[in-house]
């Protein structure tokens, strides 16, 4: 006799976010949501996708990858419920659109190089857009204004950079970077008002993001990382003092220093 043919996960997903979103007996919260107020939650289930890989934690990946999914549900379905689209209309466009941007691989053009391949997928995505109207008169407004600030950052500069307006190397942008800092200090020497001094500080900012693109590092990965360090070396502090039966607040900023040197030190010892 046959088995019965198990479901596939992602038809049980879909079932499962449309009984979440029943009117009858499904549940409140679900209920109450939207487009608006789920995003916040896509975008942070994103970041946490990225947390899971920078951390090397293969498992937690898998789960974190499974709570972004959810969100893909949660949007679908709320669609659904509005005759827009379902969940798979969305597969069907970003499979057709991957098959459309990969002409080298699906198509009659032959292979490219990495970064060929980047500017083709921009010129494919640039007549995508011509097609449907929506190109705009201002080649930086197909930049998303609610991206993180570095990465939108480096979106701009990519932009740019792709119509001759760039740096010709890092060590333009370094020197750039030390005119912004110097900018930045006069301000603050002369006691400027804050709006200037964030001014400036943007500024500054700005330069850093271009530095990290000319290297070929991502910003917001760098400032994660260092964000990490952060973290272990302060715990390291909170830590010692805690075995010493000690709070933070017992320690003053001679003493912070010197447990923080020993966390650097601890640190290359084990790398």
């Amino acid at each position: 006799m046959n088995k019965r043919a198990l479901p596939r996960p992602i038809d049980v997903l879909l079932d499962i976010m449309s009984k979440l979103r029943n009117p009858e007996g499904g549940c409140p919260w679900d209920l109450q949501q939207d487009f608006k107020s789920i995003a916040p939650y896509t975008i942070e289930e994103a970041y946490e996708v990225a947390d899971a890989i920078e951390r090397g934690d293969l498992n937690d990946l898998k789960e974190e990858l499974g709570d972004l999914l959810l969100q893909v549900v949660f949007h679908a379905q709320m669609a659904s419920e509005q005759g827009l689209f379902g969940f798979d209309d969305v597969a069907t466009a970003i499979n057709e659109k991957m098959v459309r941007r990969h002409p080298h691989v699906f198509g009659d053009e032959q292979g490219r190089s990495a970064a060929a391949v980047k500017t083709k997928w921009e010129d494919i995505k640039a007549a995508e857009r011509a097609a449907k109207g929506t190109v705009s008169s201002k080649l930086l407004d197909e930049v998303p204004a609610n991206l993180p600030g570095f990465s939108q950052a480096v979106k701009l500069q990519e932009k740019a950079a792709r119509v001759g307006f760039d740096w010709p190397d890092s060590s333009h942008v370094i020197d750039k970077l030390n005119e912004e800092m110097h900018e930045l200090a006069a301000e603050l020497t002369k006691g400027g008002p804050p709006e200037k001094i964030e001014e400036e500080l943007g500024d500054l900012l700005f330069v850093y993001a271009n530095l990290a693109r000319h290297l070929k590092i991502d910003p917001e990965t760098a400032l994660r990382r260092a964000n990490g360090k952060f973290r272990r070396r302060f715990g390291y502090i909170e830590e010692t003092l805690r075995s010493d039966g000690r709070t933070l607040d017992s320690a003053d900023l001679t003493e912070m220093d010197r447990l923080w040197d020993a966390a650097k030190a601890l640190e290359r010892e084990t790398d």
